[in-house]
């Protein structure tokens, strides 16, 4: 099959960063094989980190056409909640320690600007789902690592989650809010209540579905309508036809691809090509 990008200009290597509590964390870097390390390249930071599931190490065509064949820089966090080193690094991330994936995320976005493969202005950060509930908590607690920050069919409002479409079936994963007990450790990590007016926050590019049958569109709608009511600047872009997934064709995939490299490659001071 045609290849769909020169892949042979960019190498690909683990790295570590070092959460808070001292915890190593893995993420896989694609870069250029002549990057300055001089801090301007711009870079994109992927997570997810939730529900045991893994991020390896893939071939996309999208992602090396629209971002690294234009000299962008991607790695892929593997944070605790996820499964890649088993059922306990999962649980490390669970309800009251949610914090850990966060913190974990920061961290490998920290030793991105330390080495000097990136610095804040020029480092955006992606994430869908959960990854949209990781990326809420990138932008109300860590504002100041990144450039810019996309997010996609989220989990914002998490004193409302278990109460819309699958939401009841993620309680094990993030506690009840309900319980007013459990609801003190949820609103930690719950960004929409976490929104501050008078902070400075970097440009947001919210996607959803209105055809969404697990995250409601009412996160990203509520949070997009929060942070534009303090003036900031967001974009927002929901789909009307496309599910969970966000898109119900791949003529909408393939738009929903660009609109996120194109947002980024602006905000984050990507060369004209």
């Amino acid at each position: 099959m045609p290849t769909f990008f020169d892949a042979s200009t960019h190498v690909a290597e683990q790295r570590f960063a070092r959460s808070q509590d001292g915890t190593r964390v893995p993420y896989f870097l694609v870069r250029p094989r002549d990057l300055a390390f001089d801090g301007t390249a711009p870079t994109l930071l992927y997570g997810y980190g939730g529900f045991e599931i893994s991020l390896t190490p893939g071939y996309s065509g999208s992602l090396g056409r629209s971002w690294l064949a234009r000299g962008g820089v991607y790695a892929v966090a593997n944070i605790r909640g996820g499964g890649e080193y088993g059922p306990r690094w999962h649980q490390e991330a669970l309800r009251e320690n949610r914090h850990r994936a966060y913190e974990d995320f920061a961290a490998v976005a920290r030793d991105l600007v330390t080495t000097h493969v990136t610095s804040p202005a020029h480092l955006g950060v992606q994430g869908g789902s959960n990854g949209g509930l990781l990326m809420g908590n990138m932008l109300v607690h860590y504002p100041e690592l990144v450039g810019a920050v996309v997010i996609q069919v989220p989990l914002l409002d998490m004193s409302r989650y278990s109460h819309l479409l699958a939401g009841a079936s993620w309680m094990a994963e993030y506690g009840d809010p309900d319980d007013p007990a459990q609801w003190e450790f949820i609103r930690t990590f719950s960004p929409y209540h976490l929104v501050d007016p008078d902070r400075q926050y970097p440009p947001v590019l919210f996607t959803t579905s209105t055809r969404d049958d697990r995250v409601h569109p009412g996160h990203a709608r509520k949070m997009a309508a929060l942070l534009l009511a303090a003036g900031k600047d967001v974009l927002s872009y929901e789909n009307i036809e496309g599910g969970h997934g966000g898109a119900a064709t791949n003529a909408q995939s393939a738009f929903m691809s660009a609109l996120a490299y194109a947002f980024l490659w602006k905000r984050l001071g990507g060369a004209p090509s």
